[in-house]
Parts: structure tokens; sequence; C-alpha cells
């Protein structure tokens, strides 16, 4: 068994596997920050729920070790592919033979990790570990989740275009990463076929549009019409 994960294809499964279950939080996550739409009350109220339900406390671990292998095996497999790649390939034309986003997987990879560590630290380190303030709903008191994720959208100035330019762009990056990721996820566990493989295309499309617009949203929503 340890050289089935040891091998190449053990090592793009674990890759796979890892990415699928984290395309699912982004589901849960892009739910969740929609309800900042919703007002200070609604959004305070299901960040709380997230924060006190066992559930959530019990995948936040998970989610870290999701994140930590699917990171470390993209790595490994990246290296391996750059070591073990014949001279001969220099001469194959890469633009026909794949797509910029499958060439460029690795860096948009890498660039998505740098601002998901911004975006870490700006406001799940601070409810975790910092003061947000704290604020009271329906008679009950719970951290001020609202004011802290919105308020680097609505600072004003310069400032907060820079951030929601980069947090725009960093979700634009995502979406690109996930665009190839959701097929190629399919494909590796082997449930991708010539029948499947244009449906899975088109749902890897639909679903990388959805995580790009769906976290844009709120930027502008909070620079352009609130």
């Amino acid at each position: 068994m340890s050289n089935f994960f040891n091998s190449s294809i053990g090592k793009k499964l674990i890759m796979s596997i890892s990415g699928l279950f984290l395309i699912m939080f982004l589901l849960v996550h892009l739910t969740a920050n929609l309800f900042l739409l919703g007002g200070s009350d609604v959004f305070n109220l299901s960040a709380h729920f997230m924060d006190s339900n066992i559930i959530i406390q019990i995948m936040q671990p998970i989610l870290a070790l999701g994140f930590f292998l699917h990171i470390l095996y993209s790595l490994i497999v990246q290296f391996h592919n750059w070591k073990s790649r014949p001279v001969k390939y220099a001469k194959v034309n890469q633009k026909e033979a794949s797509t910029w986003v499958s060439r460029n997987m690795i860096w948009l990879g890498v660039f998505v990790f740098a601002f998901l560590f911004i975006h870490i630290i700006n406001f799940f380190w601070v409810l975790k570990f910092g003061e947000p303030g704290t604020v009271m709903v329906n008679g009950e008191e719970m951290e001020d989740a609202y004011t802290l994720v919105t308020g680097l959208f609505t600072s004003g100035g310069v400032l907060a275009y820079i951030y929601s330019g980069i947090y725009i762009i960093g979700f634009i990056a995502l979406g690109l990463h996930l665009h190839h990721a959701l097929w190629s996820a399919f494909q590796t566990i082997g449930w991708s076929n010539i029948k499947w493989r244009k449906i899975l295309t088109v749902i890897g499309d639909m679903f990388a549009i959805l995580i790009a617009v769906g976290f844009s949203i709120i930027p502008i929503y909070f620079l352009f019409i609130k």
C-alpha cells in the first residue's frame, strides 16, 4: 500500500481526493459569505453558528490537513514532472498540446495559496486569536464578524480598492485553477471517459464561474452598491 501512495498515480490520487474535498469546502464557504449581503445580524448569526457548531470545529483541522496534503502533493507531482521531462519535449508546441490553464496549474495554485494566506491572516486568524469586537444579536453576545470581514472593503480610500482588487483577482485565479482541476480530479480517480469528459468539463466550467463570480460579488457590492 505504501508503494502505491509513493507512486506517481498514488500521489495524483491523493492530490485529486484532497482537491475534491476542498471543492466541497468552497461551496460551504461561498454560501456562508453570501450571508454578508443580508446585513450584519444575518452574517453574525451565521458566523456564530459555524463557530459554535461541533461538526464545524471537528472539520477545521481536517480541512487544514486537506489543504496541506493538496499543496504538498501538488508540489511533489509538479517537481517530479519537471525532473523527468525529456529534453525532446521542448520541441513540442505546448500551446497546441494543452491549454494555458493546464500548463500553469502550479503557478495558479501558488498564487491562490498566497492569496488564501493573506485572507486567513486578515479574517480567520483575527476571529480565532485576536480581538474582533462583539455585538448583541437577538439578546446574545457574539463576535462582530461582519464588521471585521467588511472592514477592508468599506474603509474608503485607495486601500479598499487595492484589497478588493486583490480579492477579486485571487478568486478569478482560483476559478481558473478549478476550471482544469475538477474534471482532472475525476479523471484521476477513474470517473471520466470519452462520454463523461465533456460533461465534467462543462460542470467544471460552471463551478469555476460560480466560485469566481460568487466571491467577487462581495467586494463589488460593498464598494459600489451598499
